[in-house]
Protein backbone atom coordinates (compact mmCIF):
# COMPACT_ATOMS: atom_id res chain seq x y z
CA UNK A 1 0.00 0.00 0.00
CA UNK A 2 3.04 2.29 0.01
CA UNK A 3 3.89 4.79 -2.77
CA UNK A 4 5.60 3.32 -5.85
CA UNK A 5 9.02 4.76 -4.94
CA UNK A 6 8.85 2.74 -1.70
CA UNK A 7 6.90 -0.33 -2.80
CA UNK A 8 9.07 -0.86 -5.88
CA UNK A 9 8.25 -3.23 -8.75
CA UNK A 10 7.09 -6.24 -6.75
CA UNK A 11 3.50 -6.85 -5.68
CA UNK A 12 2.21 -8.69 -2.61
CA UNK A 13 0.82 -12.23 -2.85
CA UNK A 14 -1.36 -14.21 -0.48
CA UNK A 15 0.18 -17.00 1.58
CA UNK A 16 -1.47 -20.15 2.89
CA UNK A 17 -2.16 -18.23 6.12
CA UNK A 18 -5.22 -15.94 5.78
CA UNK A 19 -4.33 -12.26 6.04
CA UNK A 20 -0.56 -12.76 5.70
CA UNK A 21 1.13 -11.56 2.49
CA UNK A 22 4.69 -11.96 1.16
CA UNK A 23 6.46 -10.52 -1.89
CA UNK A 24 5.42 -11.92 -5.27
CA UNK A 25 8.65 -13.85 -5.88
CA UNK A 26 8.47 -15.61 -2.51
CA UNK A 27 5.96 -18.16 -3.79
CA UNK A 28 7.64 -21.21 -2.23
CA UNK A 29 7.78 -19.45 1.13
CA UNK A 30 4.15 -18.37 0.73
CA UNK A 31 3.06 -22.02 0.29
CA UNK A 32 4.72 -22.85 3.63
CA UNK A 33 3.82 -19.74 5.64
CA UNK A 34 1.97 -21.96 8.12
CA UNK A 35 5.40 -23.24 9.21
CA UNK A 36 7.06 -19.80 9.47
CA UNK A 37 7.25 -17.09 12.11
CA UNK A 38 8.21 -13.79 10.45
CA UNK A 39 9.68 -11.16 12.77
CA UNK A 40 9.14 -7.80 11.08
CA UNK A 41 10.49 -5.47 13.74
CA UNK A 42 14.24 -6.11 14.04
CA UNK A 43 16.37 -3.00 14.39
CA UNK A 44 19.87 -1.83 15.34
CA UNK A 45 22.16 1.14 14.63
CA UNK A 46 24.97 -0.25 12.43
CA UNK A 47 24.75 0.59 8.71
CA UNK A 48 28.08 -0.96 7.64
CA UNK A 49 28.40 -4.62 6.62
CA UNK A 50 31.27 -5.47 8.96
CA UNK A 51 29.74 -4.14 12.16
CA UNK A 52 26.20 -5.21 11.29
CA UNK A 53 27.33 -8.75 10.45
CA UNK A 54 29.28 -8.90 13.71
CA UNK A 55 26.22 -7.86 15.70
CA UNK A 56 23.95 -10.40 14.05
CA UNK A 57 26.47 -13.26 13.97
CA UNK A 58 27.56 -12.86 17.62
CA UNK A 59 24.53 -11.21 19.25
CA UNK A 60 26.84 -8.57 20.74
CA UNK A 61 27.52 -4.96 19.80
CA UNK A 62 30.72 -4.51 17.75
CA UNK A 63 33.88 -3.22 19.40
CA UNK A 64 33.85 0.06 17.45
CA UNK A 65 30.25 1.24 16.89
CA UNK A 66 29.90 3.41 13.83
CA UNK A 67 33.30 2.52 12.34
CA UNK A 68 33.24 -0.04 9.54
CA UNK A 69 36.93 -0.01 8.52
CA UNK A 70 38.30 -3.49 7.84
CA UNK A 71 39.76 -5.19 10.91
CA UNK A 72 40.95 -8.77 10.70
CA UNK A 73 39.09 -11.24 12.94
CA UNK A 74 40.89 -11.60 16.28
CA UNK A 75 40.77 -13.76 19.40
CA UNK A 76 39.28 -10.77 21.22
CA UNK A 77 36.08 -10.99 19.13
CA UNK A 78 32.93 -12.44 20.60
CA UNK A 79 32.40 -15.98 19.30
CA UNK A 80 29.98 -16.62 16.47
CA UNK A 81 26.56 -18.10 17.13
CA UNK A 82 27.88 -21.45 15.92
CA UNK A 83 30.87 -21.30 18.23
CA UNK A 84 28.76 -20.38 21.25
CA UNK A 85 26.30 -23.18 20.57
CA UNK A 86 29.13 -25.68 20.14
CA UNK A 87 30.54 -24.54 23.50
CA UNK A 88 27.18 -25.16 25.22
CA UNK A 89 26.06 -28.29 23.33
CA UNK A 90 28.52 -31.08 22.66
CA UNK A 91 28.63 -32.64 19.21
CA UNK A 92 28.36 -36.37 18.76
CA UNK A 93 31.78 -37.97 19.21
CA UNK A 94 33.89 -37.60 16.09
CA UNK A 95 31.86 -34.70 14.67
CA UNK A 96 32.81 -31.00 14.68
CA UNK A 97 30.96 -28.74 17.09
CA UNK A 98 29.92 -26.27 14.38
CA UNK A 99 30.09 -26.18 10.59
CA UNK A 100 29.87 -23.26 8.14
CA UNK A 101 28.90 -23.79 4.49
CA UNK A 102 30.09 -23.26 1.83
CA UNK A 103 32.81 -20.68 2.73
CA UNK A 104 33.40 -17.75 5.08
CA UNK A 105 32.03 -14.33 4.18
CA UNK A 106 34.16 -11.32 3.32
CA UNK A 107 34.13 -7.61 2.56
CA UNK A 108 37.63 -6.21 2.04
CA UNK A 109 38.86 -9.18 4.07
CA UNK A 110 37.12 -11.82 6.17
CA UNK A 111 34.30 -10.44 8.30
CA UNK A 112 34.55 -10.49 12.08
CA UNK A 113 32.17 -12.53 14.19
CA UNK A 114 32.04 -15.78 12.20
CA UNK A 115 34.78 -17.65 14.10
CA UNK A 116 35.51 -18.84 17.65
CA UNK A 117 36.84 -15.49 18.90
CA UNK A 118 37.95 -15.60 22.51
CA UNK A 119 36.76 -19.20 22.91
CA UNK A 120 39.83 -20.19 20.93
CA UNK A 121 40.79 -22.12 17.83
CA UNK A 122 39.01 -25.30 18.95
CA UNK A 123 35.66 -23.50 18.57
CA UNK A 124 36.16 -22.14 15.07
CA UNK A 125 33.44 -23.66 12.85
CA UNK A 126 34.71 -26.17 10.32
CA UNK A 127 34.27 -24.64 6.83
CA UNK A 128 33.23 -27.09 4.09
CA UNK A 129 32.57 -26.51 0.37
CA UNK A 130 30.03 -29.05 -0.95
CA UNK A 131 31.36 -30.71 -4.13
CA UNK A 132 29.89 -30.60 -7.63
CA UNK A 133 27.62 -27.63 -7.04
CA UNK A 134 27.04 -24.61 -9.25
CA UNK A 135 28.61 -21.57 -7.56
CA UNK A 136 27.18 -18.10 -7.26
CA UNK A 137 28.38 -15.48 -9.72
CA UNK A 138 31.11 -13.47 -8.03
CA UNK A 139 34.30 -14.03 -6.08
CA UNK A 140 34.12 -16.19 -2.93
CA UNK A 141 36.96 -17.02 -0.49
CA UNK A 142 37.03 -20.71 -1.43
CA UNK A 143 40.59 -21.24 -0.20
CA UNK A 144 39.37 -21.43 3.40
CA UNK A 145 37.12 -24.44 2.78
CA UNK A 146 38.29 -27.94 3.73
CA UNK A 147 38.70 -30.77 1.20
CA UNK A 148 37.69 -34.10 2.75
CA UNK A 149 38.97 -36.33 -0.05
CA UNK A 150 42.11 -38.43 0.45
CA UNK A 151 45.06 -37.41 -1.75
CA UNK A 152 45.36 -39.26 -5.06
CA UNK A 153 47.12 -42.62 -4.60
CA UNK A 154 46.71 -42.64 -0.79
CA UNK A 155 44.37 -45.24 0.70
CA UNK A 156 42.99 -45.18 4.26
CA UNK A 157 45.67 -47.54 5.61
CA UNK A 158 48.50 -45.37 4.36
CA UNK A 159 46.72 -42.25 5.57
CA UNK A 160 46.47 -43.72 9.09
CA UNK A 161 50.23 -44.37 9.04
CA UNK A 162 50.90 -40.79 7.96
CA UNK A 163 48.67 -39.43 10.72
CA UNK A 164 50.47 -41.61 13.25
CA UNK A 165 53.81 -40.21 12.17
CA UNK A 166 52.42 -36.68 12.28
CA UNK A 167 51.19 -37.32 15.82
CA UNK A 168 54.67 -38.39 16.90
CA UNK A 169 56.22 -35.31 15.32
CA UNK A 170 53.65 -33.13 17.09
CA UNK A 171 54.60 -34.35 20.56
CA UNK A 172 57.50 -31.93 20.87
CA UNK A 173 55.31 -29.05 19.73
CA UNK A 174 52.66 -29.87 22.32
CA UNK A 175 55.29 -29.97 25.06
CA UNK A 176 56.60 -26.53 24.05
CA UNK A 177 53.20 -24.82 23.90
CA UNK A 178 50.33 -26.42 25.77
CA UNK A 179 47.56 -24.25 24.27
CA UNK A 180 48.72 -24.72 20.69
CA UNK A 181 49.24 -28.39 21.47
CA UNK A 182 45.60 -28.77 22.48
CA UNK A 183 44.48 -27.10 19.27
CA UNK A 184 46.85 -29.35 17.31
CA UNK A 185 45.37 -32.46 18.96
CA UNK A 186 41.83 -31.26 18.30
CA UNK A 187 42.35 -30.63 14.59
CA UNK A 188 44.51 -33.71 14.15
CA UNK A 189 41.71 -35.86 15.56
CA UNK A 190 39.05 -34.02 13.56
CA UNK A 191 40.96 -34.53 10.30
CA UNK A 192 41.35 -38.20 11.11
CA UNK A 193 37.63 -38.61 11.87
CA UNK A 194 36.52 -36.68 8.79
CA UNK A 195 38.58 -38.81 6.42
CA UNK A 196 38.80 -42.18 8.15
CA UNK A 197 35.81 -42.60 10.51
CA UNK A 198 33.12 -44.22 8.30
CA UNK A 199 30.18 -42.72 10.23
CA UNK A 200 31.60 -39.20 10.13
CA UNK A 201 32.73 -39.25 6.51
CA UNK A 202 29.35 -40.73 5.48
CA UNK A 203 27.51 -37.74 6.98
CA UNK A 204 29.51 -35.39 4.72
CA UNK A 205 28.94 -37.51 1.59
CA UNK A 206 26.12 -36.05 -0.52
CA UNK A 207 26.51 -38.88 -3.02
CA UNK A 208 24.61 -41.05 -0.54
CA UNK A 209 21.46 -39.00 -1.07
CA UNK A 210 18.77 -39.96 -3.57
CA UNK A 211 19.51 -38.00 -6.78
CA UNK A 212 15.87 -36.96 -6.94
CA UNK A 213 16.14 -35.34 -3.50
CA UNK A 214 19.36 -33.59 -4.48
CA UNK A 215 17.54 -32.21 -7.51
CA UNK A 216 14.75 -30.89 -5.29
CA UNK A 217 17.29 -28.88 -3.29
CA UNK A 218 18.88 -27.62 -6.54
CA UNK A 219 22.23 -28.16 -8.21
CA UNK A 220 23.46 -24.75 -6.94
CA UNK A 221 25.69 -24.20 -3.95
CA UNK A 222 22.78 -22.87 -1.86
CA UNK A 223 20.72 -26.05 -2.32
CA UNK A 224 23.59 -28.47 -1.82
CA UNK A 225 24.72 -26.57 1.28
CA UNK A 226 21.20 -26.73 2.74
CA UNK A 227 21.06 -30.47 2.04
CA UNK A 228 24.45 -31.02 3.67
CA UNK A 229 23.29 -28.94 6.67
CA UNK A 230 20.31 -31.28 7.05
CA UNK A 231 22.59 -34.33 6.91
CA UNK A 232 25.06 -32.94 9.43
CA UNK A 233 22.50 -31.77 12.00
CA UNK A 234 20.83 -35.17 11.74
CA UNK A 235 24.15 -36.95 12.26
CA UNK A 236 25.26 -35.10 15.38
CA UNK A 237 26.54 -31.57 14.56
CA UNK A 238 24.70 -29.13 16.89
CA UNK A 239 24.61 -26.17 14.49
CA UNK A 240 25.32 -25.46 10.82
CA UNK A 241 25.44 -22.02 9.17
CA UNK A 242 24.78 -21.65 5.44
CA UNK A 243 25.87 -18.38 3.80
CA UNK A 244 23.32 -18.02 1.00
CA UNK A 245 25.09 -15.77 -1.51
CA UNK A 246 28.49 -15.15 -3.05
CA UNK A 247 31.02 -15.17 -0.24
CA UNK A 248 32.50 -11.73 -0.96
CA UNK A 249 30.52 -8.54 -1.54
CA UNK A 250 32.66 -7.82 -4.60
CA UNK A 251 31.88 -4.13 -4.41
CA UNK A 252 28.13 -4.95 -4.38
CA UNK A 253 28.45 -6.86 -7.69
CA UNK A 254 27.69 -10.53 -8.28
CA UNK A 255 25.14 -12.78 -6.59
CA UNK A 256 24.93 -11.13 -3.19
CA UNK A 257 22.17 -9.26 -1.39
CA UNK A 258 24.00 -5.90 -1.40
CA UNK A 259 21.68 -4.62 -4.13
CA UNK A 260 22.58 -0.92 -4.35
CA UNK A 261 21.75 -1.16 -8.06
CA UNK A 262 19.40 -3.24 -10.21
CA UNK A 263 17.75 -4.58 -7.07
CA UNK A 264 14.62 -6.05 -8.62
CA UNK A 265 16.18 -7.98 -11.48
CA UNK A 266 18.94 -9.36 -9.25
CA UNK A 267 16.41 -10.53 -6.67
CA UNK A 268 14.00 -11.99 -9.23
CA UNK A 269 16.52 -13.73 -11.49
CA UNK A 270 19.55 -14.58 -9.35
CA UNK A 271 19.05 -14.37 -5.59
CA UNK A 272 15.53 -15.49 -4.71
CA UNK A 273 15.29 -18.63 -6.92
CA UNK A 274 18.09 -20.64 -5.23
CA UNK A 275 17.15 -19.44 -1.75
CA UNK A 276 13.48 -20.29 -2.30
CA UNK A 277 14.20 -23.71 -3.80
CA UNK A 278 16.67 -24.69 -1.07
CA UNK A 279 14.44 -23.40 1.74
CA UNK A 280 11.33 -25.16 0.44
CA UNK A 281 13.20 -28.44 0.02
CA UNK A 282 14.69 -28.19 3.51
CA UNK A 283 11.34 -27.48 5.17
CA UNK A 284 9.62 -30.29 3.27
CA UNK A 285 12.47 -32.70 3.97
CA UNK A 286 12.51 -31.98 7.72
CA UNK A 287 8.71 -32.18 7.88
CA UNK A 288 8.57 -35.52 6.03
CA UNK A 289 11.17 -37.06 8.36
CA UNK A 290 9.49 -35.71 11.51
CA UNK A 291 12.55 -33.63 12.38
CA UNK A 292 11.17 -30.11 11.94
CA UNK A 293 9.91 -29.73 15.50
CA UNK A 294 13.31 -30.69 16.89
CA UNK A 295 15.34 -28.69 14.35
CA UNK A 296 15.38 -24.89 14.44
CA UNK A 297 15.75 -23.15 11.07
CA UNK A 298 16.56 -19.42 11.00
CA UNK A 299 16.89 -17.03 8.05
CA UNK A 300 19.09 -14.25 9.40
CA UNK A 301 20.75 -11.22 7.81
CA UNK A 302 22.87 -8.26 8.83
CA UNK A 303 20.30 -5.55 8.06
CA UNK A 304 17.50 -4.63 5.66
CA UNK A 305 17.41 -2.28 2.69
CA UNK A 306 16.19 1.31 2.44
CA UNK A 307 12.43 1.81 2.10
CA UNK A 308 12.95 4.23 -0.77
CA UNK A 309 14.33 2.96 -4.10
CA UNK A 310 17.44 4.89 -5.16
CA UNK A 311 18.27 6.33 -8.60
CA UNK A 312 20.00 3.11 -9.69
CA UNK A 313 16.84 1.04 -9.13
CA UNK A 314 18.51 -0.29 -5.99
CA UNK A 315 18.09 -0.21 -2.24
CA UNK A 316 20.86 0.78 0.17
CA UNK A 317 21.90 -0.38 3.67
CA UNK A 318 19.16 0.01 6.27
CA UNK A 319 19.39 -1.33 9.84
CA UNK A 320 16.38 0.68 11.02
CA UNK A 321 13.82 -2.05 10.36
CA UNK A 322 14.16 -5.50 8.81
CA UNK A 323 12.78 -9.03 8.94
CA UNK A 324 14.07 -12.38 10.23
CA UNK A 325 12.29 -15.72 9.87
CA UNK A 326 12.10 -18.74 12.20
CA UNK A 327 10.71 -22.25 11.66
CA UNK A 328 10.69 -25.53 13.61
CA UNK A 329 12.35 -25.98 17.00
CA UNK A 330 9.11 -25.34 18.91
CA UNK A 331 8.32 -22.13 17.00
CA UNK A 332 4.63 -21.50 16.29
CA UNK A 333 4.19 -21.26 12.52
CA UNK A 334 1.78 -19.09 10.59
CA UNK A 335 2.49 -15.91 12.54
CA UNK A 336 3.89 -12.43 12.04
CA UNK A 337 5.55 -10.84 15.06
CA UNK A 338 6.06 -7.08 15.30
CA UNK A 339 5.01 -4.31 12.96
CA UNK A 340 6.63 -1.38 11.17
CA UNK A 341 5.24 1.95 10.06
CA UNK A 342 3.59 2.06 6.64
CA UNK A 343 6.88 2.40 4.73
CA UNK A 344 8.88 -0.13 6.81
CA UNK A 345 11.24 2.54 8.15
CA UNK A 346 10.87 1.96 11.91
CA UNK A 347 9.28 -0.67 14.16
CA UNK A 348 6.10 0.59 15.80
CA UNK A 349 5.23 -2.60 17.65
CA UNK A 350 7.39 -5.22 19.44
CA UNK A 351 10.77 -3.75 18.47
CA UNK A 352 13.69 -6.17 18.97
CA UNK A 353 17.40 -6.42 18.20
CA UNK A 354 20.16 -8.97 17.49
CA UNK A 355 20.55 -9.95 21.18
CA UNK A 356 16.86 -10.90 21.27
CA UNK A 357 17.22 -13.00 18.12
CA UNK A 358 20.12 -14.87 19.71
CA UNK A 359 18.18 -15.28 22.97
CA UNK A 360 15.33 -16.82 20.97
CA UNK A 361 17.73 -19.25 19.29
CA UNK A 362 19.41 -20.25 22.57
CA UNK A 363 16.03 -20.71 24.25
CA UNK A 364 14.83 -22.96 21.41
CA UNK A 365 18.02 -25.03 21.74
CA UNK A 366 17.65 -25.37 25.51
CA UNK A 367 20.75 -23.29 26.29
CA UNK A 368 20.46 -21.00 29.36
CA UNK A 369 21.02 -17.33 28.57
CA UNK A 370 23.35 -17.05 31.55
CA UNK A 371 25.49 -19.94 30.34
CA UNK A 372 29.00 -18.82 31.36
CA UNK A 373 31.68 -18.03 28.82
CA UNK A 374 35.21 -16.88 29.60
CA UNK A 375 37.16 -14.43 27.49
CA UNK A 376 40.84 -14.67 26.59
CA UNK A 377 41.78 -13.33 30.05
CA UNK A 378 39.59 -15.82 31.85
CA UNK A 379 36.92 -13.29 32.84
CA UNK A 380 33.37 -14.70 33.12
CA UNK A 381 30.86 -13.33 30.60
CA UNK A 382 27.14 -13.90 30.11
CA UNK A 383 26.27 -15.76 26.91
CA UNK A 384 23.45 -13.41 25.85
CA UNK A 385 21.93 -10.13 26.99
CA UNK A 386 18.67 -10.36 25.03
CA UNK A 387 15.24 -11.81 25.78
CA UNK A 388 13.55 -14.64 23.84
CA UNK A 389 10.74 -13.48 21.58
CA UNK A 390 7.27 -14.84 22.45
CA UNK A 391 6.91 -16.79 19.20
CA UNK A 392 6.86 -20.33 20.57
CA UNK A 393 3.91 -22.71 20.33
Amino acid sequence: DAPAEVRGEFKPIQTNVPGVTYGQHMTEFAKRADKLAVVRSVTHAEAGHRNAAYWNLTGHQPHRPGNDDPIAPTRNDWPSLGSSVSRAKKAREGFPGAVSLPYPIADRGLLNGQFGGFLGLNYDPLIILPPKARLYDGVSPLGNAADLHLPAGIDSSRMKSRLGLLDELGTARRERDASKGRAYDYYHQMASDLMLNPEVSAAFDLEREDPRLRDRYGDHICGQSALLARRLTGAGVPIVTVYASAGDLNGSAGDNWDTHGDNFRRLRDRLLPPLSQASAALLDDLSASGRLQETLVVWLTEFGRTPKVNGAAGRDHFPGCYSVVFAGGGIKGGQVYGRSDRIASIPVEASCGPPDLHATIFHALGIPLDFPLRDALGRPLRLCDGLPLPIFA
